[in-house]
C-alpha cells in the first residue's frame, strides 16, 4: 500500500481528480503534487492552490523551462528528429523531464510511490514509466487510469463534479490538451474521427492563415553548431529566443498540423498541434544543413534521425543509445553554424537565404562553367558506376 506518493500534477481534469481518488484508495496516503513549469503559461500558482484544496499535503512548482529548452528541445533540434514526418515531439520530450523532476522530489520529500495521469491507452504512460524506471526502479508507480473504474472523459468530469473538484472541461469542451514554450496538442473531440475537420475554435495560439497579414514577414535565425542563437541579428538565450519566434510565426498562420499517427502502444490515433517557433527552427536547421553538411554525413544523418525521433516518441530519453546518438549528433553539428532566412506568408514558411562561413557550396562547380572542372573525368566515373548494371547484361550476351 503506498503511503507517500509524488504525483506529477497539472491541474487539468486527469490530475486533479486523482488527488482525492487516491486518498480514497489508498486510505492514510498522502500525495506530494508537483507541477512542472515547461513555459504553458497557465496560472500554476492556481494549480497549487487547487492540489492543496482538494488533499494534496504538499505542492511545488518546478521551474523547468530553460533545462527543459537547452537540455531536451535543442538536442532533438540539432538530431533533426520529426516523428512521422509530421510531429515535432512537443508532448514527447517534455514527459522525461517532468519524470526526473518528480522522482528528485520524491527522493526529497521521502515518497515510496509515484503517480501520473496518463490514460492507459496513450503513450505518456510508457513515457513517464521508462524515465522512472531508469531513474528510480524502486519505486512503486500508480497508473490510476489502469485502476479504477473510470472509462471515459465523461465519467471523469462526473467523478469531479461528485468531489466538488472544479475543473475546465465540460461535455462541450472535451479536447484533451498539452502545452509547453514548443507546442500546444489538441485531442479528443470531433478529432476523434479522421473524416472531421479540425473547428476553427479548437485552435488557441496559431492565428487563422486566412486572417495572417497580407505581405510577407521576413525573418532570419542564427545558429553556432547546430543551436539557435539570434533572431533577426540580435543574441537571445534559449528561452526567449523561442518565444521571440513562437509570436512571429503564431501571427502570421505559421505552425498548425494535424496527422494520424502511429502509438506505441499499437493504436493509431489522431492530434493537432500548434508548433509556432518549431515549426521555423526545424527549417531552418534543415536549409543550414543542407548547406553546410558532406553528403554522407548528410544521409547518415537521415537514417539516425528517424531513430532519434522513435526513441523521443517512444519515451526512451534515458538510455546509453539516444546518449550516444547524441554524441554524433553533437560532433555533426560542429559546421552547422550560419544564419537562414525566412519568409512567412499565411501560414507558408519559404527560404530567402542561407548563409555559413562553413558552407560547401562552390559558385564555381555549381554554375554551368566548366572552369575548374574536367567534363572528360565523368566519362570514367559513369562507367566504373555503371559497372553492376552493364556486367549482368554482358553475362547474358
Amino acid at each position: 500500500m503506498a503511503k507517500k506518493v509524488a504525483l506529477a500534477y497539472s491541474g487539468g481534469l486527469d490530475t486533479s481528480i486523482i488527488i482525492p481518488w487516491l486518498k480514497e484508495t489508498y486510505p492514510g496516503c498522502e500525495v506530494i503534487a508537483m507541477i512542472g513549469d515547461l513555459g504553458q503559461r497557465e496560472d500554476l500558482e492556481a494549480a497549487r492552490k487547487k492540489a492543496l484544496a482538494t488533499g494534496a499535503s504538499a505542492a511545488f512548482i518546478e521551474d523547468l523551462r530553460e533545462e527543459f529548452v537547452t537540455g531536451y528541445i535543442w538536442p532533438t533540434l540539432r538530431a533533426g528528429a520529426v516523428y512521422e514526418h509530421k510531429y515535432l515531439l512537443g508532448t514527447s520530450f517534455a514527459r522525461p523531464i517532468l519524470a526526473k523532476r518528480q522522482v528528485e522530489l520524491a527522493r526529497k520529500t521521502g515518497c515510496d510511490s509515484l503517480a501520473h495521469g496518463c490514460t492507459g491507452k496513450g503513450n505518456d504512460q510508457v513515457r513517464f514509466e521508462l524515465a522512472a524506471k531508469a531513474l528510480a526502479p524502486d519505486l512503486q508507480i500508480i497508473a490510476p487510469w489502469r485502476e479504477w473504474s473510470i472509462v471515459s472523459r465523461e465519467e471523469a468530469i462526473a467523478y469531479a463534479q461528485a468531489h466538488n473538484v472544479p475543473v475546465e472541461q465540460t461535455k462541450e469542451n472535451i479536447y484533451s490538451r498539452d502545452r509547453n514554450v514548443w507546442h500546444l496538442s489538441h485531442e479528443g473531440g470531433v478529432l476523434e474521427d479522421p473524416a472531421n475537420e479540425p473547428d476553427e475554435a479548437m485552435w488557441q495560439w496559431i492565428i487563422s492563415p486566412a486572417k495572417a497579414p497580407d505581405t510577407p514577414t521576413k525573418v532570419e535565425i542564427g545558429f553556432e553548431e547546430g543551436t539557435p542563437v539570434s533572431v533577426n541579428g540580435k543574441k537571445l538565450g534559449p528561452l526567449a529566443l523561442i518565444e521571440e519566434l513562437n509570436g512571429i510565426a503564431a501571427a502570421n498562420g505559421v505552425g498548425r498540423m494535424e496527422l494520424v499517427e502511429n502509438r506505441l502502444v499499437g493504436i493509431k490515433s489522431r492530434g493537432a498541434y500548434e508548433t509556432p517557433g518549431g515549426t521555423l527552427l526545424i527549417a531552418a536547421h534543415r536549409e543550414l544543413e543542407s548547406l553546410s553538411l558532406d553528403r554522407e554525413t548528410a544521409h547518415y544523418q537521415q537514417i539516425l534521425s528517424l531513430r532519434y525521433a522513435e526513441m523521443v516518441y517512444y519515451g526512451m530519453w534515458f538510455t546509453p543509445l539516444r546518449e550516444s546518438l547524441d554524441a554524433f549528433f553533437s560532433h555533426s553539428q560542429k559546421r552547422v553554424t550560419g544564419s537562414v532566412g525566412l519568409s512567412l506568408f499565411k501560414g507558408n514558411v519559404s527560404v530567402a537565404s542561407r548563409k555559413s562561413p562553413f558552407s560547401l557550396y562552390r559558385t564555381g562547380l555549381a554554375s554551368f562553367s566548366m572552369k575548374g572542372y574536367n567534363p572528360k573525368d565523368a566519362e570514367g566515373f559513369i562507367n566504373l558506376f555503371a559497372l553492376p548494371i552493364t556486367v549482368p547484361i554482358e553475362a547474358k550476351a
